[in-house]
Parts: structure tokens; C-alpha cells; sequence
């Protein structure tokens, strides 16, 4: 009896684990379907949002595939791109778009500027269509434009430049499905700009940078502005320092070579306006200041030769040094400047200032010298009449002359009346003709040295004066 109640324990204890291991086995089982099933709606999600998303549009990595290289997919192996397209047949037009990103140096002295662009090219090569059922473009680097044809543009009277190349080369082609191409690369030029200094500093030039095609002709290659004057884009933080930008528009020509034949030329022309303020400061103030200066002299004692012939030497050094200073910065051209007017006019007032003191002091000196030879000459009897003698030289002064002020010269002088010297001499019948005569005959020698100042202090400024205004109303 004990044997049979131990047995039924141990069938209890069997039935138990099997329901527990049935237990155990349903649950994992509902577990697992259920995760499934969430995988499967959670995948369904995530392609349904790539599909919904521009990002996830995208066809699946084509490059991982051989059969999808690039070389096979444009079938560049199988076409001749030493030719253009449709070679033998009209001309492949060419549109040409630029985006101008900086303007850097504008040179007087070499005549020349420097610009950084964008130059952008857009013309249909059917041989580089491929099939693509969602119509996207494929976008290379340079290392494609080696083997197709692109077109050979060229920078007409350039004198440097060069594709950018950090931190690789600055070169973009993209292919459409139907052959249309987009060529993109980003050039900084050194072009010739022919200027007219004539009115420098006051001047405003137009220069041109011109795109052309080198080895086709316009039965080869038709060249256009892409969208006419809209193809010309710039940045507007574009500045320079001495030039304001006043616009640039577009033109297209047409050019004869005598060997070749007619090319397709392209204009982008930008008309630049000189800044006048840094001209006016470095310049004309100090030009017209010196100038200035050299009046101080008119209103120094001509006797004070120490005091004028240095400041009318220093004025014009300065005006020497001033002239140098500007032609060292600019081209040597055979046609006169606005500038070179302006400084030589004020060059020659400082000089005839100098000129005007050394005729004061010249007649001063001739006066001196005429009045020591007379009373060398005659005996001034000083008012007193002498009629034992044959001559006599009565010198007087006028009422408005102080006789104290004369000096070591004997000429006297009071700041703006006039200086007068009258001698008054009687002459007598001289004994060798044999005649007497009672006539006396007078002579008067009048020399006023001080007006020469007192009319430069009108007429040098006021000339002057009149030339700043012509010059300004030509010129500005």
C-alpha cells in the first residue's frame, strides 16, 4: 500500500511539470508572434517614411553594384569625346552663367584688376544619357571631365589664372538622364582693363572681363549668355577700397580672327567710380595749404629776408615732394591728369610768391641804390638855400610819412600808407654853356615798393580763388 501511494505521488509530480512545461512553451510562443508582428509594422513604418521623405527618395546605393559604374552607365567607352556633340552637324549651343564672388585689386600702374567667379556652362551631349526611372542627376568631380568633352573657354587678354584647388579641385560636372550638362568651376582671373587717367583722380572706369571659346568657331560652338543680363550675378558685399561699384550688365560680340575665323565672345562689363575723399585728404588739402602759406610772406617785412626766403623755399620743396610723391603711384602716361593740373597751377603760385618777394627786394635795392648816388652826386643843403652854389637838392617827405621811421635805409614806412621818396631838384645854367637862366628845372622820382605786397594780397587768392572754381566745375 505504501508502494502504491509513492507511485501516484511521483505520476502527480510528472503531470505537474509537463503542464508547466506546456505553459512555459505557449507563452513563448504568443511572445514570439507578437514581437514579429511588431517588427513587421515597425519596418512597414520606417519604409513607408523613406518613401514619404525627399531624403529617403533617393534610389538605393547604385555604386555597390559593378554593373552601375559610371564609366558603363554614360557608355564613355563606346563614343569619341575628342568631338564635340553632334559634330558634322550645326552649331551646339553653349549657355554660360557667372556668379562674380569678389572683386580684389583694381591697379593703375599695370592696368589690370583681379576678379573670383563662378563660371557655370550648360549645353546637351546626348552621348552621356542613361536610362534612370526617377530622373535624377549624377554629379562628378574633375576626375570625369578628363575623359568627355567639355568646352575650351578661355579668358580674352588675361594675364594670370588659375582653377582653385583646396582642398581639391573646384570642379563640378553633373549629368542629367537626358543628356543635359551642367559644368561648374570656380577661376580667379587677371585681366587687362584699358583706363583713361585723364581725370584722375576724379575719373570713373569701365572694365571688361571677356569669356570666348578657343578652338571652336561660331559654326562649331554657338556661345550665350544663358538668361541675358540675369546671368550675371554678384555678391553684394563686394567692396573696395578706392573704387565704388556703380553696376555690371553683359554684351555679346562676335570676333574676326584673320587666320581662324569668327568666335562667339562674351562681355561682362563693370563700371567702377573712384572714391574722391582719400585724394582730397592725402592730396589737394595739403597742396592747397602750402599754397596757402606761401601768402603768409606778403605780410612779412620785405626787410626780413631771413623770415621769406625760407618760407618760400619750404613751400615749394613741399610742393615738389608732394608731386613726386603722387606720380611714383601711378603709370607713366604721355597725356596730363586732373591732379597734375591741380598740383602744377598751385606749384606755380607757390613759386610766384618766391618770385614776387625777389622783385620787391631787387626794386628796394635798385631805389637804395639810385638815392645814395644822388646825394653822392649833389650837396644836400637840407631846405637851406645855398646861392653860391650851382645846384641845389632839396629833399622832402610828405605829411603822411614819419621822418623817425626811416631807418638804416632811409626810406620811410608806416604799415599801409604809401612810401614816398621826392627829391626836388633845382639845377642851375651850368657855366660852360655861357648862359644864365633863370628857370629852374624840377625832377620827381616816385617808387612805391610796398604796393607790390599790399596787391599781392588781393590778387593771389583772389586768382586762386577763380582757379579752384573752374577746376571744380570741370572736373567734378
Amino acid at each position: 500500500m505504501f508502494q502504491s501511494v509513492w507511485n501516484l505521488k511521483i505520476v502527480q509530480v510528472l503531470v505537474t511539470m509537463r503542464l508547466e512545461a506546456l505553459l512555459v512553451f505557449v507563452c513563448v510562443s504568443v511572445w514570439s508572434a507578437t514581437g514579429h508582428r511588431s517588427a513587421h509594422e515597425t519596418g512597414h513604418r520606417q519604409d513607408t517614411l523613406k518613401q514619404s521623405s525627399p531624403i529617403f527618395r533617393r534610389s538605393p546605393d547604385m555604386t555597390k553594384s559593378p554593373i552601375t559604374k559610371s564609366e558603363q552607365l554614360l557608355r564613355i567607352d563606346d563614343h569619341d569625346f575628342t568631338m564635340r556633340p553632334a559634330f558634322g552637324g550645326p552649331p551646339i549651343p553653349v549657355g554660360v552663367d557667372v556668379q562674380v564672388e569678389s572683386l580684389d585689386t583694381i591697379s593703375e600702374v599695370d592696368m589690370d584688376f583681379t576678379m573670383t567667379l563662378y563660371l557655370r556652362h550648360y549645353w546637351k551631349d546626348e552621348r552621356l544619357s542613361f536610362p534612370s526611372t526617377n530622373n535624377q542627376s549624377m554629379t562628378f568631380d574633375s576626375r570625369l571631365v578628363k575623359k568627355i568633352w567639355v568646352p575650351d573657354m578661355f579668358f580674352v587678354h588675361s594675364k594670370r589664372s588659375f582653377i582653385h584647388d583646396t582642398t581639391t579641385d573646384n570642379v563640378m560636372l553633373r549629368v542629367y538622364p537626358d543628356g543635359n550638362v551642367l559644368y561648374s568651376l570656380r577661376v580667379t582671373v587677371t585681366a587687362m582693363c584699358n583706363m583713361d587717367l585723364s581725370r584722375f583722380p576724379l575719373d570713373t572706369q569701365t572694365c571688361s572681363l571677356e569669356i570666348e571659346s578657343y578652338a571652336y568657331t561660331d559654326d562649331d560652338l554657338m556661345l550665350y549668355w544663358k538668361k541675358g543680363n540675369e546671368s550675371l550675378n554678384t555678391d553684394e558685399r563686394i567692396s573696395l577700397s578706392q573704387f565704388r561699384i556703380q553696376k555690371f550688365h553683359t554684351t555679346t560680340k562676335l570676333a574676326f580672327y584673320s587666320s581662324t575665323g569668327w568666335y562667339n565672345r562674351l562681355y561682362i562689363h563693370f563700371t567702377l567710380r573712384r572714391h574722391i575723399f582719400f585724394f582730397l585728404l592725402q592730396t589737394y588739402f595739403p597742396a592747397t595749404l602750402m599754397v596757402m602759406l606761401s601768402w603768409v610772406s606778403f605780410w612779412i617785412d620785405r626787410r626780413a629776408v631771413p623770415a621769406r626766403v625760407p618760407l618760400g623755399i619750404t613751400t615749394v620743396l613741399t610742393m615738389s615732394t608732394i608731386i613726386t610723391g603722387v606720380n611714383a603711384s601711378m603709370p607713366r602716361v604721355s597725356y596730363i591728369k586732373a591732379v597734375d593740373i591741380y598740383l602744377w597751377v598751385s606749384f606755380v603760385f607757390v613759386f610766384l610768391s618766391v618770385i614776387e618777394y625777389a622783385a620787391v627786394n631787387y626794386l628796394t635795392t635798385v631805389q637804395e641804390r639810385r638815392e645814395r648816388k644822388l646825394r653822392n652826386q649833389l650837396p644836400c643843403t637840407c631846405g637851406i638855400v645855398n646861392p653860391d652854389q650851382d645846384m641845389m637838392l632839396t629833399t622832402c617827405y610828405s605829411s603822411d610819412v614819419d621822418p623817425n621811421t626811416t631807418g638804416s635805409y632811409g626810406m620811410p614806412e608806416n604799415g599801409g600808407g604809401q612810401e614816398r621818396i621826392m627829391a626836388q631838384l633845382t639845377l642851375a645854367e651850368s657855366q660852360r654853356t655861357g648862359r644864365l637862366k633863370s628857370t629852374r628845372g624840377y625832377v620827381n622820382i616816385w617808387i612805391d615798393t610796398h604796393a607790390i605786397d599790399k596787391y599781392s594780397r588781393v590778387i593771389f587768392p583772389g586768382a586762386y580763388t577763380l582757379f579752384n572754381v573752374i577746376y571744380w566745375s570741370i572736373y567734378s
